[in-house]
């Protein structure tokens, strides 16, 4: 089925991602079937109709990787959040350990037909613009590492609040694999911490610590790490109370060119995804990585 991100019934920045509906996602048979406590084998959705709250726990193991799979069941249940009046704010955290997500699966990108990699880039273009132009309040509960695209995720998200653990980290680290960040990426990241802390962070891969993401203004709030969720929670309290209207047209004037510039550019996005990613001299790059990674497993 096509996921139509012009998602009728609310205005604002919903009304910005008419482009979506180019590209087709199928949905799994896993994926939430109703509002409440919703459940799939790689989402538990819970929506509080009092507050008008849902809290979308990632639950991929082992590290919620972003396969295609996995992308079109968060797409769906975006969509019959932001579809649902009674649902005003959304959460996003993780039921992995020691993880937020640990970005783009490689397994995407490794090996496959080009067809089937232009399907997967349309999955991650569709994640981003859903979350991106969402109308709903956005908070990322980042209670573990969030690399590469998990950080992209959290950067969608209007806020961010990270656990205060040295162990964890939080960037986009694609150049550290070989691969180049999008320009939507890019800009999502100038939008979030300014032009030059976005040159140093891609240019060198750069991971960072949550002290570090602070001070750079790449989270916006450190908590102990059992206190992420109950923090969201009081946040989130105070954005729902600025009045509605206001706050998502305020929203999309900020982030309107950002996605009005991927609508415009998304299938040329998708073929020049496919073209570097199927490169042998890329491929070779996470052939090695994905070694590296075995290797240290071992």
């Amino acid at each position: 089925m096509a996921l139509r991100a012009a998602l009728r019934g609310k205005s604002g920045l919903a009304g910005l991602l008419s482009c979506s509906s180019h590209g087709r996602l199928c949905p799994s048979s896993s994926s939430i079937s109703q509002r409440n406590n919703s459940s799939s084998a790689k989402l538990i959705v819970d929506h509080d109709q009092t507050t008008g709250v849902a809290v979308m726990h990632m639950q991929s193991p082992p590290v919620n990787s972003l396969s295609l799979d996995f992308l079109t069941e968060i797409c769906i249940t975006l969509e019959k959040l932001e579809m649902d009046k009674g649902c005003r704010g959304l959460i996003i955290t993780s039921n992995q350990p020691k993880v937020f997500s640990a970005g783009l699966d490689i397994l995407e990108m490794y090996g496959k037909s080009p067809e089937r990699c232009g399907e997967f880039w349309k999955a991650v273009q569709e994640m981003w613009l859903k979350l991106y132009g969402s109308n709903m309040v956005t908070i990322a509960a980042i209670n573990g590492s969030s690399p590469a695209g998990g950080c992209l995720m959290s950067m969608t998200c209007d806020y961010r609040i990270m656990a205060d653990n040295p162990r964890y980290s939080i960037g986009l680290n694609e150049t550290m694999l070989g691969i180049v960040a999008p320009f939507w990426f890019k800009e999502t990241m100038v939008n979030t911490v300014g032009h030059r802390n976005t040159e140093m962070s891609l240019e060198l891969g750069l991971l960072y610590k949550p002290a570090e993401a602070l001070k750079i203004g790449l989270v916006d709030q450190l908590v102990p790490e059992d206190q992420v969720l109950s923090a969201a929670t009081q946040t989130m309290t105070k954005w729902l109370a600025i009045p509605e209207h206001a706050r998502q047209i305020t929203k999309s004037m900020m982030r309107k060119p950002t996605i009005e510039k991927l609508c415009s550019n998304r299938e040329a996005d998708i073929q020049n995804f496919v073209s570097f990613i199927t490169k042998e001299s890329i491929q070779k790059s996470l052939r090695m990585y994905m070694e590296m990674l075995k290797q240290k497993k071992a």
